[in-house]
């Protein structure tokens, strides 16, 4: 079943996004940012916590998560133990809306309109998983650059 591939990838990826946080030698580079380069890990970081939480944890699970977007990209110096807490909450109401999910829940329309046309919940759950590995990229990225 699909929510089952979901859960592999979502749990790979947050234990990547964990160990990418913990990688950092200095917890200030963080918030880092550089010429050129506009969010911190930190600050890509928050994003994906209120990015997933919004789409997957509330929207389909029913939580009363509530999304600042702005604050995602304007706190600084959150402190790691602070990140890797937000992570592994975020990891477990999500882990715990996939296993809500049946296969007709899939099928359906995803209930909220993010892109210019609707799409079924299945292939915003494929999306989702791409954007949360995206950024982790740019996470790794952007620690091997503001410590180098």
């Amino acid at each position: 079943m699909l929510t089952d591939i979901l859960k592999v990838l979502f749990n790979n990826h947050f234990n990547k996004l964990k160990i990418e946080i913990e990688l950092y030698k200095n917890e200030s580079t963080i918030s880092k940012t550089q010429k050129g380069i506009a969010n911190s890990g930190g600050n890509l970081c928050l994003h994906l916590i209120g990015n997933l939480n919004t789409y997957i944890s509330a929207a389909l699970g029913k939580t009363n998560y509530s999304r600042n977007r702005a604050l995602e990209f304007s706190l600084k110096d959150i402190p790691r133990s602070i990140l890797l807490t937000k992570i592994e909450e975020t990891r477990v109401a999500i882990e715990n809306t996939l296993d809500s999910l049946s296969q007709q829940d899939l099928k359906m329309e995803f209930p909220l309109l993010v892109f210019e046309e609707k799409t079924t919940t299945e292939s915003m759950l494929i999306h989702l998983t791409t954007h949360l590995a995206y950024h982790l990229g740019q996470i790794n990225y952007h620690r091997r650059l503001v410590e180098a």
